[in-house]
Formats: structure tokens, C-alpha cells, sequence
């Protein structure tokens, strides 16, 4: 499996302006090509071929005077930043034709110098990792890296990444193997929610830390601080950088307490199965904020990855299934329920429950209905569609002609 190692980088002012230029140029050849594509296209042109592009806006554009600085920066962040263009055309490409599943992609659309995020990629011609500890980047120079962990491969490609908080990232990619953990016999149902941000199916509750509306008070503050800068000024740049390293640090804890605890669940369970919410419409509701602080989704992919990659199995369930309204005890639907009821007594067999830990253990026993046999079967049984004669009434042609006396 492929996995994403994540890295501090901390380089020179002389390197932060060859990295601004590299920022640069990369964004001008993606803009050039994505522009050449579209005016081919309202000529009705044809499609401009993935090498016919790249001759068009680096090669020939190298030696013309308007973009002569192109030369200034590696070809290797030039001509990925034009694949970046070619893969964003595919992946529209496939979206309209129905070969790519889930949402619809987009097409390409022109990068800012603005935007919060600027980045180039550099293949194994471009990049090298020193003796020293540093990584050089070509035009660059060696960059000093804050290594958290040792690579457990050769990477063939390198991010740099530079985010809204001025701090920059290198990010690599590289191909490991599973690490398994010792088997168990314990396997956990997870129902998410706000109140508490996860309910195990043993019974643990896991309190949301909240770190957004934690932090709020001090973003009030900067906000305000901000928002009385002049347009355009140096002061408001600095108060604009403060905003952004606080929404950062805000994003950091929430990202770290996401990997402790999803390690944690994968460490003590042999598999692990969450129902699929759907974030995004919860996150155009009033609970919005809410729900973008929890960061389900972040958490669910971490559960996912670390399964894959420790041997555990992950399960998820439709979004469909009535969790909150079956009692785990005897199976009986007991009817929908309003938020406001956190603990019911089943009718049938008199078991107190509480909602939320009577819905993960509900999500665990889907999750094991769902789950592949030996065979690759699911074990749940799949309903039977009722006899032609025993559905509805019949007309009396249909039922002399099947033996059914008429009534």
C-alpha cells in the first residue's frame, strides 16, 4: 500500500524566494495550458495532445522574451505541473462519461497566486535526500527537514508545500508493506456523534474535544484585529498570516487526537465497522460548525487506512440502516425516535437502552450481517421477492388463466 509521510521544512530567506519563483512558475504553466486547451476548444479545435501541450507553453514559451524567466526554475516542477493539468482533464474526462464513480468532478479551473495553497512536485530528477539529513531540491538548494520518523522506502516524488501559514511542508509518497498485529477476538461497532464524539459497542464513550470552539475566543479576537487593517497594507498581511497559523494550530491538535484515537481503536480490535454519514449534507444544516469541528470524515479515513495497513478488517454500513430505532437485545423495531429521547425501554423484552451505545452495537452486528463469508459472500441473507400470484390483486383474466378461483 501507498502511504503520505508529512514533513516541517525550514528554509533559508534566499530558498523561500527560489521556492516563491517555483510557486510561480508552475502556476503560469498550469494556467497556460489549461488557457491553450479552452481557446482550442471554443475554436473547435481539436483536443491539444498531452506532448503537443507541453512543447506549446514550456518548451516554446522558454524562448520567447515574456516567459523567458521560466528557465529560472527546474523543468521537473514545470512539466509536473502540466501532468497535475492532464490528470485533472482525465478525471473530468471520465466523470461526464460515468467511468469514474462517486461525484462529479469538475473541469480545471485557473490557479491564483492567492490561494491558500501553493505547491510544486518534483520527481527522482529533480530531488535528492542528503547524507546530512537535508533535501535538496533542484534551483533550490538543501533544505532542512525536521524528520519525525524514518522513510520506510525510496520515494520517487516529493511535494513542497508551502500553506495560508507560511509554513512549508515536504511530502512524500512511498509504497509499504503491512505491519500486522496480533489477531483478537474483539470486534467494534462506532456510532458517531456530537454530544460524544464516538460511542464504542462496549460501552466507552469517547468525549468530543471541541478544539474549534475552544480556540474561538482568541479567533474572535485576531478576526477583529484583522478585520481593522487597511485593504492591501503590510499590517493586514501580518494579522492575515496570526488568523492563519491559529486556524492551523486548530486544524494540528485536531489532526494529531484523530491519530491517537483511531490508533487505539485499531490496536484493540480485530475489525472495526461505522455507518456512512453524509457529512456533507449534515455540514449545510445549522449543527455546520459543529460537525466541521468533529471532523468525522478525517477520522473515519484514518480508521480505514490503519486497518488496511495492520491487518484489521474495516466495514461500513448504509446510511439507511435504523440503528437508533432496533433494540440490539431482541431485534425488535421499536419506531423512530427524536433526538431528544437518550435512553427507551424495549416494549418486547423490557432492556433499558441507552441510544447511543444501543446504535453501535446495532452498527456492529450489520457490520458482521455485511461482511464477506469465506466465500466472498455476504452472510446476510437477501430478501426474497414475494411469488408473482401472491402480490397484490389480480385481474380476472390473470386469475383463471394461473387456476386462481376468482373471488
Amino acid at each position: 500500500m501507498q502511504l503520505r509521510y508529512n514533513f516541517r521544512v525550514y528554509p533559508e530567506p534566499i530558498q523561500r524566494a527560489a521556492l516563491a519563483r517555483a510557486f510561480g512558475c508552475a502556476r503560469v504553466v498550469f494556467n497556460d495550458g489549461l488557457r491553450a486547451r479552452q481557446e482550442a476548444h471554443e475554436a473547435e479545435l481539436p483536443y491539444i495532445k498531452d506532448n503537443d501541450l507541453q512543447k506549446q507553453v514550456i518548451t516554446a514559451a522558454k524562448r520567447t522574451g515574456e516567459r523567458a524567466w521560466l528557465g529560472e526554475v527546474s523543468s521537473v516542477v514545470l512539466v509536473q505541473s502540466l501532468r497535475d493539468l492532464h490528470t485533472a482533464y482525465r478525471n473530468f474526462f471520465a466523470s461526464v462519461t460515468g467511468k469514474r464513480k462517486g461525484r462529479k468532478v469538475a473541469p480545471p479551473r485557473f490557479k491564483s497566486k492567492r490561494d491558500s495553497k501553493q505547491s510544486i512536485r518534483l520527481t527522482a530528477n529533480g530531488f535528492s535526500l542528503r547524507d546530512n539529513g537535508k533535501l535538496y531540491v533542484a534551483k533550490v538548494g538543501e533544505l532542512r527537514v525536521r524528520w519525525s520518523c524514518t522513510l520506510p522506502s525510496v520515494s520517487a516524488s516529493v511535494t513542497v508545500t508551502k500553506d495560508a501559514a507560511n509554513r512549508y511542508w515536504a511530502s512524500f509518497v512511498v509504497d509499504t508493506g503491512p505491519q500486522f498485529l496480533p489477531g483478537l477476538d474483539t470486534e467494534t461497532g462506532i456510532d458517531l456523534g456530537l454530544s460524544a464524539f464516538a460511542v464504542l459497542s462496549d460501552g466507552t464513550k469517547i468525549s468530543a474535544p471541541r478544539f474549534l470552539r475552544r480556540a474561538e475566543k482568541k479567533l474572535k479576537r485576531l478576526q477583529k484585529d484583522l478585520s481593522r487593517k487597511a485593504k492591501g497594507s503590510k499590517n493586514r498581511a501580518k494579522a492575515r498570516i496570526k488568523v492563519a497559523r491559529q486556524h492551523a494550530a486548530v486544524a494540528s491538535r485536531r489532526r494529531d487526537w484523530h491519530h491517537k484515537e483511531s490508533t487505539k481503536i485499531i490496536r484493540g480490535s480485530q475489525a472495526v465497522y461505522v455507518e456512512d454519514l453524509a457529512v456533507s449534507g449534515l455540514a449545510r444544516t445549522s449543527l455546520a460548525k459543529s460537525v466541521h469541528d468533529a471532523g468525522w470524515s478525517a477520522f473515519v479515513s484514518m480508521l480505514e487506512y490503519k486497518a488496511a495497513k495492520h491487518g484489521r478488517y474495516f466495514g461500513r454500513i448504509g446510511r439507511f440502516e435504523p440503528t437508533s430505532q432496533v433494540c440490539s437485545a431482541c431485534g425488535i423495531k421499536d419506531g423512530p425516535k427524536t433526538l431528544s429521547v437518550r435512553e427507551w425501554t424495549c416494549q418486547e423484552c423490557g432492556t433499558v437502552h441507552d441510544r447511543d451505545i444501543n446504535a453501535a452495537r446495532n452498527i456492529r452486528a450489520a457490520g458482521q450481517a455485511d461482511r464477506p463469508n469465506a466465500c466472498g459472500a455476504p452472510v446476510r441473507r437477501a430478501s426474497a421477492p414475494a411469488q408473482r400470484r401472491e402480490a397484490g390483486s389480480h385481474q380476472k383474466g390473470q386469475t383463471a388463466q394461473a387456476g386462481i378461483p376468482a373471488l
